[in-house]
């Protein structure tokens, strides 16, 4: 009996033995599986993936934007440069809110040894060139003060006395020989009409010069 006791109680560990470790088998086989599978994690771990962060793209040309410091002008691009010959001296002088011949007005000149820049001043339109108006520069600095010495330079001015173009009544003196082309867009505002008497004698001034 005594035997018998003791074989069942060996059974009993040994039971117990295998049945435990069958146990920690099937532990570790399942936590190794949830380890490999992808998407799984272990508590208290984010999974999820972290967010991109762009970065400029050094490649990318970078957009300049030239500016010029002239002003635009000119019939669909910039000053294209005095005209040269006799023009077609015409008095056409219209008060119809336009720019016409005969009609002294204000607008940008360009300077003679850089045409781009310049300033506003009066100029008594004359004539026309396709798209533009073609004009003599005022002003109402006294020229016949030193006439010797601007023969000798080379501007010719000629006397047209004074008009509403100036508001100050100053007497004026028309340039005779740079005729300057005006894009009408330009025109800032007119001064005044220039009489067909003045204009013809300013006219034929001009063409004694050619």
């Amino acid at each position: 009996m005594a035997r018998r006791g003791l074989g069942e109680q060996l059974a009993q560990v040994l039971g117990r033995a295998v049945r435990d470790g069958a146990l920690r088998w099937v532990r570790n086989r399942t936590s190794s599986s949830r380890a490999s599978t992808p998407g799984t994690s272990t508590p208290g771990t984010s999974t999820a993936p972290r967010p991109r962060t762009s970065r400029p793209d050094s490649t990318r040309p970078r957009s300049t934007t030239s500016r010029s410091t002239a002003p635009r002008r000119g019939v669909g691009g910039d000053y294209p440069g005095d005209f040269t010959g006799l023009p077609d001296l015409t008095y056409a002088a219209n008060p119809d809110g336009r720019p016409d011949p005969g009609e002294i007005v204000w607008t940008w000149v360009p300077y003679e040894e850089d045409h781009r820049q310049g300033k506003d001043r009066p100029v008594l339109l004359v004539g026309r060139d396709g798209g533009w108006l073609l004009g003599l520069m005022l002003t109402s600095k006294d020229h016949d003060r030193d006439g010797a010495r601007e023969a000798r330079r080379g501007p010719q001015w000629q006397d047209i006395g004074s008009g509403d173009w100036d508001r100050q009544g100053r007497p004026s003196e028309v340039r005779l020989d740079r005729v300057i082309r005006v894009d009408p867009a330009s025109v800032r505002r007119e001064g005044a009409t220039l009489d067909r008497a003045r204009f013809d004698e300013v006219a034929t001034a001009v063409r004694a010069l050619h």
